[in-house]
Protein backbone atom coordinates (compact mmCIF):
# COMPACT_ATOMS: atom_id res chain seq x y z
CA UNK A 1 0.00 0.00 0.00
CA UNK A 2 1.03 3.60 -0.43
CA UNK A 3 0.10 6.53 2.13
CA UNK A 4 -1.16 9.82 0.19
CA UNK A 5 -0.05 13.47 1.95
CA UNK A 6 -3.07 13.26 3.79
CA UNK A 7 -2.54 9.48 5.36
CA UNK A 8 -5.01 7.48 3.41
CA UNK A 9 -3.98 4.36 1.83
CA UNK A 10 -4.84 3.47 -1.82
CA UNK A 11 -5.60 0.17 -2.74
CA UNK A 12 -6.61 -0.89 -6.26
CA UNK A 13 -10.07 -2.85 -6.89
CA UNK A 14 -10.96 -4.66 -10.12
CA UNK A 15 -11.96 -1.44 -12.15
CA UNK A 16 -8.96 0.21 -10.86
CA UNK A 17 -6.65 -2.83 -12.17
CA UNK A 18 -8.16 -2.59 -15.76
CA UNK A 19 -8.50 1.07 -16.19
CA UNK A 20 -4.64 1.64 -15.37
CA UNK A 21 -3.24 -2.11 -16.89
CA UNK A 22 -1.19 -0.27 -19.32
CA UNK A 23 0.67 1.51 -16.29
CA UNK A 24 0.69 -1.33 -14.32
CA UNK A 25 2.79 -3.54 -17.40
CA UNK A 26 5.39 -0.88 -17.24
CA UNK A 27 8.47 -2.89 -15.57
CA UNK A 28 9.08 0.78 -13.92
CA UNK A 29 5.85 1.92 -13.41
CA UNK A 30 4.31 -1.61 -12.12
CA UNK A 31 1.48 -1.86 -9.43
CA UNK A 32 2.97 -0.05 -6.53
CA UNK A 33 3.77 3.01 -8.84
CA UNK A 34 0.11 3.47 -9.98
CA UNK A 35 -0.94 2.80 -6.35
CA UNK A 36 1.59 6.21 -5.75
CA UNK A 37 0.08 7.91 -8.76
CA UNK A 38 -3.32 7.60 -6.89
CA UNK A 39 -2.20 9.00 -3.28
CA UNK A 40 -0.83 12.21 -4.72
CA UNK A 41 -2.38 15.29 -4.69
CA UNK A 42 -1.27 17.69 -7.62
CA UNK A 43 -1.74 21.30 -7.79
CA UNK A 44 -1.85 23.18 -11.81
CA UNK A 45 -1.68 26.75 -12.24
CA UNK A 46 -2.75 27.95 -14.91
CA UNK A 47 -5.12 26.25 -17.52
CA UNK A 48 -4.47 27.11 -20.61
CA UNK A 49 -2.09 25.79 -23.80
CA UNK A 50 -0.08 23.70 -21.28
CA UNK A 51 -2.53 23.19 -18.55
CA UNK A 52 -5.36 21.75 -20.45
CA UNK A 53 -3.47 18.61 -22.12
CA UNK A 54 -1.06 17.90 -18.61
CA UNK A 55 -4.07 18.52 -16.73
CA UNK A 56 -5.92 15.52 -19.17
CA UNK A 57 -3.42 13.24 -18.82
CA UNK A 58 -2.58 13.32 -15.48
CA UNK A 59 -6.55 12.81 -14.43
CA UNK A 60 -6.89 9.75 -17.80
CA UNK A 61 -3.33 8.60 -15.62
CA UNK A 62 -5.10 8.19 -11.60
CA UNK A 63 -3.58 10.70 -10.11
CA UNK A 64 -6.11 10.98 -7.09
CA UNK A 65 -6.75 14.33 -6.24
CA UNK A 66 -6.05 17.27 -8.68
CA UNK A 67 -6.21 20.82 -7.94
CA UNK A 68 -6.70 23.47 -10.33
CA UNK A 69 -5.92 27.22 -10.01
CA UNK A 70 -6.93 29.91 -12.68
CA UNK A 71 -8.81 33.54 -12.67
CA UNK A 72 -9.41 33.40 -16.61
CA UNK A 73 -12.38 32.82 -18.80
CA UNK A 74 -12.43 30.55 -22.14
CA UNK A 75 -12.11 33.11 -24.93
CA UNK A 76 -12.57 32.14 -28.96
CA UNK A 77 -8.90 33.03 -29.12
CA UNK A 78 -8.15 29.81 -26.94
CA UNK A 79 -9.73 27.23 -28.67
CA UNK A 80 -6.92 26.94 -31.32
CA UNK A 81 -4.79 24.89 -28.42
CA UNK A 82 -6.57 24.66 -25.32
CA UNK A 83 -7.79 21.52 -25.61
CA UNK A 84 -9.85 20.79 -22.37
CA UNK A 85 -12.35 23.65 -23.39
CA UNK A 86 -14.59 23.90 -26.75
CA UNK A 87 -16.95 26.23 -28.42
CA UNK A 88 -19.59 25.74 -26.09
CA UNK A 89 -17.50 27.17 -22.77
CA UNK A 90 -17.22 30.39 -23.90
CA UNK A 91 -17.06 32.96 -21.38
CA UNK A 92 -17.03 29.82 -18.65
CA UNK A 93 -14.17 29.43 -15.98
CA UNK A 94 -11.28 27.78 -17.45
CA UNK A 95 -10.90 25.61 -14.49
CA UNK A 96 -14.48 24.60 -14.75
CA UNK A 97 -14.24 23.51 -18.16
CA UNK A 98 -11.41 21.92 -17.62
CA UNK A 99 -12.39 20.03 -14.32
CA UNK A 100 -15.74 18.75 -16.29
CA UNK A 101 -13.48 17.46 -18.90
CA UNK A 102 -11.13 15.78 -16.53
CA UNK A 103 -14.18 14.00 -14.65
CA UNK A 104 -15.73 12.73 -17.81
CA UNK A 105 -12.08 11.09 -18.42
CA UNK A 106 -11.74 9.79 -15.18
CA UNK A 107 -14.81 9.92 -12.61
CA UNK A 108 -13.12 7.93 -9.94
CA UNK A 109 -10.59 10.83 -9.17
CA UNK A 110 -11.09 14.32 -6.79
CA UNK A 111 -11.02 17.18 -8.83
CA UNK A 112 -10.83 20.97 -7.19
CA UNK A 113 -10.99 24.35 -9.12
CA UNK A 114 -9.88 27.89 -7.76
CA UNK A 115 -10.99 30.94 -9.69
CA UNK A 116 -8.43 32.79 -8.44
CA UNK A 117 -4.73 34.15 -8.96
CA UNK A 118 -2.21 32.15 -7.29
CA UNK A 119 -0.23 34.58 -5.63
CA UNK A 120 2.46 34.00 -3.47
CA UNK A 121 0.08 34.63 -0.10
CA UNK A 122 -2.49 31.75 -1.46
CA UNK A 123 0.29 29.39 -2.21
CA UNK A 124 1.79 29.18 0.80
CA UNK A 125 -1.94 28.50 2.88
CA UNK A 126 -2.09 26.09 0.36
CA UNK A 127 0.57 23.78 -1.15
CA UNK A 128 1.27 22.20 2.56
CA UNK A 129 -0.36 18.30 1.33
CA UNK A 130 0.27 19.10 -2.37
CA UNK A 131 3.24 16.64 -3.80
CA UNK A 132 3.94 18.23 -7.08
CA UNK A 133 3.27 21.50 -8.16
CA UNK A 134 2.40 22.33 -11.95
CA UNK A 135 3.77 25.36 -13.30
CA UNK A 136 1.86 26.36 -16.75
CA UNK A 137 1.05 30.02 -16.37
CA UNK A 138 2.62 32.27 -19.12
CA UNK A 139 4.02 35.24 -16.55
CA UNK A 140 7.48 35.32 -15.40
CA UNK A 141 6.23 37.72 -12.12
CA UNK A 142 3.37 34.49 -11.65
CA UNK A 143 6.58 32.05 -11.89
CA UNK A 144 8.94 34.27 -9.22
CA UNK A 145 5.33 33.93 -6.86
CA UNK A 146 5.47 30.28 -7.15
CA UNK A 147 9.49 29.79 -7.07
CA UNK A 148 9.18 31.78 -2.97
CA UNK A 149 6.71 29.86 -1.81
CA UNK A 150 8.04 26.40 -2.58
CA UNK A 151 11.39 27.17 -1.35
CA UNK A 152 9.50 28.25 1.40
CA UNK A 153 7.37 24.90 1.80
CA UNK A 154 9.82 22.56 -0.03
CA UNK A 155 7.67 21.94 -2.85
CA UNK A 156 8.78 20.06 -5.60
CA UNK A 157 7.48 21.94 -9.01
CA UNK A 158 7.96 21.22 -12.88
CA UNK A 159 7.67 24.64 -14.61
CA UNK A 160 7.07 24.49 -18.79
CA UNK A 161 6.64 27.27 -21.03
CA UNK A 162 6.04 27.55 -24.68
CA UNK A 163 5.62 30.08 -27.83
CA UNK A 164 6.27 30.41 -31.35
CA UNK A 165 8.10 27.13 -31.79
CA UNK A 166 10.15 26.49 -28.86
CA UNK A 167 9.10 24.88 -25.76
CA UNK A 168 11.10 24.12 -22.42
CA UNK A 169 10.35 22.33 -19.04
CA UNK A 170 12.43 21.63 -15.78
CA UNK A 171 12.03 20.28 -12.07
CA UNK A 172 12.73 22.55 -9.40
CA UNK A 173 13.08 20.49 -5.94
CA UNK A 174 13.74 22.80 -2.91
CA UNK A 175 14.90 20.40 -0.63
CA UNK A 176 17.44 18.96 -3.00
CA UNK A 177 21.19 19.90 -2.38
CA UNK A 178 21.76 20.05 -5.82
CA UNK A 179 18.48 21.94 -7.37
CA UNK A 180 19.07 25.35 -8.30
CA UNK A 181 15.25 27.49 -7.98
CA UNK A 182 14.00 29.96 -10.71
CA UNK A 183 15.56 33.02 -10.25
CA UNK A 184 18.93 30.97 -10.56
CA UNK A 185 17.84 30.14 -14.46
CA UNK A 186 16.13 33.57 -14.88
CA UNK A 187 17.75 36.40 -12.60
CA UNK A 188 15.83 39.61 -13.72
CA UNK A 189 12.84 38.78 -15.57
CA UNK A 190 10.52 40.56 -13.37
CA UNK A 191 12.83 43.37 -14.41
CA UNK A 192 9.99 44.06 -17.20
CA UNK A 193 6.76 44.00 -15.92
CA UNK A 194 4.85 43.18 -18.94
CA UNK A 195 7.11 40.26 -19.93
CA UNK A 196 5.05 37.37 -20.68
CA UNK A 197 4.82 34.87 -22.94
CA UNK A 198 0.70 35.24 -23.06
CA UNK A 199 2.27 38.52 -25.12
CA UNK A 200 5.31 36.86 -26.81
CA UNK A 201 1.80 34.60 -27.87
CA UNK A 202 -0.21 37.52 -28.91
CA UNK A 203 2.89 39.09 -30.95
CA UNK A 204 4.21 36.06 -32.19
CA UNK A 205 2.02 32.67 -32.13
CA UNK A 206 2.50 29.80 -31.44
CA UNK A 207 1.75 26.43 -32.82
CA UNK A 208 -1.23 24.75 -31.75
CA UNK A 209 0.47 21.09 -31.34
CA UNK A 210 3.41 22.48 -29.87
CA UNK A 211 1.90 22.98 -26.42
CA UNK A 212 -0.23 19.68 -26.75
CA UNK A 213 3.78 18.21 -26.96
CA UNK A 214 5.27 20.54 -24.21
CA UNK A 215 1.78 20.46 -21.72
CA UNK A 216 1.98 15.95 -22.56
CA UNK A 217 5.75 15.56 -21.88
CA UNK A 218 5.05 18.28 -18.78
CA UNK A 219 2.61 15.15 -17.36
CA UNK A 220 4.68 12.61 -18.09
CA UNK A 221 7.56 14.09 -16.16
CA UNK A 222 4.89 14.79 -13.29
CA UNK A 223 4.30 11.11 -13.31
CA UNK A 224 7.92 10.01 -13.58
CA UNK A 225 8.59 12.36 -10.32
CA UNK A 226 4.87 10.82 -8.68
CA UNK A 227 5.64 7.34 -9.26
CA UNK A 228 9.54 7.69 -8.24
CA UNK A 229 10.84 6.31 -11.54
CA UNK A 230 13.02 6.86 -14.17
CA UNK A 231 15.77 9.65 -14.45
CA UNK A 232 14.15 12.93 -12.87
CA UNK A 233 14.80 16.48 -14.56
CA UNK A 234 16.35 18.32 -11.38
CA UNK A 235 18.57 20.41 -12.38
CA UNK A 236 18.32 20.48 -16.29
CA UNK A 237 16.33 22.37 -18.43
CA UNK A 238 14.55 20.00 -21.56
CA UNK A 239 14.49 22.18 -24.98
CA UNK A 240 13.00 21.70 -28.46
CA UNK A 241 13.00 23.58 -30.98
CA UNK A 242 10.34 22.40 -33.77
CA UNK A 243 11.99 24.70 -36.21
CA UNK A 244 14.84 23.13 -36.74
CA UNK A 245 13.88 19.58 -34.92
CA UNK A 246 16.74 20.59 -32.40
CA UNK A 247 15.95 19.26 -29.05
CA UNK A 248 18.75 20.28 -26.20
CA UNK A 249 19.34 19.58 -22.48
CA UNK A 250 21.34 22.11 -19.98
CA UNK A 251 22.80 21.44 -17.36
CA UNK A 252 21.72 23.78 -14.48
CA UNK A 253 23.48 24.70 -11.29
CA UNK A 254 22.67 27.01 -7.94
CA UNK A 255 23.81 30.90 -8.98
CA UNK A 256 25.92 32.04 -5.46
CA UNK A 257 24.34 34.92 -3.94
CA UNK A 258 20.04 34.14 -5.64
CA UNK A 259 18.15 36.33 -3.31
CA UNK A 260 15.59 33.89 -3.48
CA UNK A 261 17.44 30.45 -2.82
CA UNK A 262 21.01 31.74 -0.68
CA UNK A 263 19.30 30.55 2.46
CA UNK A 264 19.54 27.29 0.94
CA UNK A 265 23.49 27.00 1.21
CA UNK A 266 23.41 27.37 -3.00
CA UNK A 267 26.45 25.70 -4.49
CA UNK A 268 29.09 27.21 -6.77
CA UNK A 269 28.02 25.12 -10.36
CA UNK A 270 28.05 26.63 -13.95
CA UNK A 271 25.37 26.06 -16.58
CA UNK A 272 26.32 23.87 -19.69
CA UNK A 273 24.59 22.39 -22.48
CA UNK A 274 24.66 18.33 -22.85
CA UNK A 275 23.40 16.41 -25.58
Amino acid sequence: MTESSSGCRIDLGDQQLLRYSRHILLPQMDYEGQQQLLASHVLIVGLGGLGCPAALYLAASGVGRISLVDPDRVELSNLQRQIAHGQADIGRFKVDSAREQMLRLNPEIEVNAYTLAADETWLLNNLADVDLLLDCTDRAAIRYQINRACLQTGTPWLSAAAVALSGQITLFEPRAADSPCYRCLYPDLDADAGASEALACAESGVLAPLVGVVGALQAAHALKYLAGIGQQLRGRLQMLDLDSNRHQQWQLGRQPGCPDCSALDCGEQDSSPQS
